[in-house]
């Protein structure tokens, strides 16, 4: 037995083991994770529980609801990412890169899709054909959570310029806009040169807001100072907004560059109008855990994002 092999045997901790913990955590649940895995639930369980008892800490919170990590395993999990990504070079050292098949996980709050977000995982697919990257839609606070947690490696969120940065994620600003409505081309709102908040409140149109959670959700309270629209609608997310526009449901508040060069606009079933705040900027923003050790896939992906924005004439800033 080698010294590397004995070290593994002593300390009773496989590699795989922090796998099927990882995999755990980033799927939310013991199921998901069991299914992505092809184990059997309990096996999983089991083999979870072990790894538990060898290095004494409960790593999961356990729940109806699924499985998550404790405030114990999320001090750890930082430690097992640096494991598994060290294996990840040691097999490509080894030669072996056709057996690493790494996942990216990408948290968004659905905006710039087309633009920005799906040119850039083709492009970055073309030069990683083995890495998968998954796209998942969810609010700022719980893409912020994830990233924490190390369920998600990369997140897109919306921010108002001049709110404060949270300190624990490296954060680039990729793109900058203005809010706008977003209107069909046959609204009476869309004959007027700006919207104003008296406009969105008179009731030519019913207003698509996007769910509490959302920083157009708080831009749209603001910017109507707190009056609320005579009819209204919320969905999640800036494409379903968009969607529910083009169907002739309303118009809905969304930064400029998530509406302009989506296929809805080219296609002339929506356009939009500037508001009549030309103060407020909004900015779309790449974040990803602070880390000693970054996995490479990760790296490359946000690079991408950047060269990307770059193309699209946002201006770039590390706001680290």
């Amino acid at each position: 037995m080698n010294r590397f092999a004995r070290r593994r045997h002593s300390a009773g901790v496989r590699i795989e083991q922090l796998e099927y913990i990882a995999a755990v955590t980033r799927l939310g649940s013991l199921r998901r994770a069991a299914e992505e895995l092809h184990l059997s639930q309990p096996a999983l369980s089991e083999t979870v529980r072990n790894l538990e008892r060898e290095l004494g800490v409960d790593l999961l919170e356990r729940k109806r609801s699924g499985a998550r990590m404790s405030a114990e395993g999320r001090e750890l999990l930082p430690h097992i990412v640096d494991v598994l990504d060290a294996v990840d070079r040691l097999r490509g050292a080894a030669g072996e890169q056709h057996r690493v098949r790494r996942m990216v996980r990408v948290g968004t709050v659905n905006a710039a899709t087309v633009p920005l977000l799906i040119p850039t995982v083709r492009d970055f697919r073309v030069s990683h054909p083995l890495t998968q990257v998954e796209v998942v839609g969810a609010q700022q606070a719980e893409i912020h959570r994830t990233l924490s947690e190390g369920g998600l490696d990369l997140g897109l969120v919306n921010h108002l310029d001049g709110d404060d940065l949270p300190a624990e994620f490296e954060s680039t600003r990729l793109l900058g806009g203005r809010p706008v409505l977003c209107v069909r081309p046959d609204s009476p709102l869309a004959s007027l040169s700006s919207v104003s908040a008296e406009d969105l409140l008179a009731g030519h149109e019913p207003l698509i807001a996007m769910r509490s959670g959302y920083v157009m959700h708080r831009y749209v309270h603001r910017f109507l100072e707190g009056r609320e629209p005579g009819f209204s609608y919320s969905t999640d997310g800036a494409e379903m907004g968009k969607l529910m526009v083009a169907e002739g449901l309303g118009a809905t508040v969304l930064p400029d560059f998530s509406v302009i060069g989506d296929p809805l606009e080219r296609c002339g079933a929506i356009t939009h109008r500037p508001l009549t705040d030309e103060a407020t900027r909004v900015l779309l923003i790449l974040r990803r855990r602070r880390a000693d050790s970054v996995p490479r896939a990760a790296q490359d992906l946000h690079e991408a994002f950047v060269r990307r924005a770059g193309e699209l004439g946002g201006a770039l800033t590390s706001a680290a």
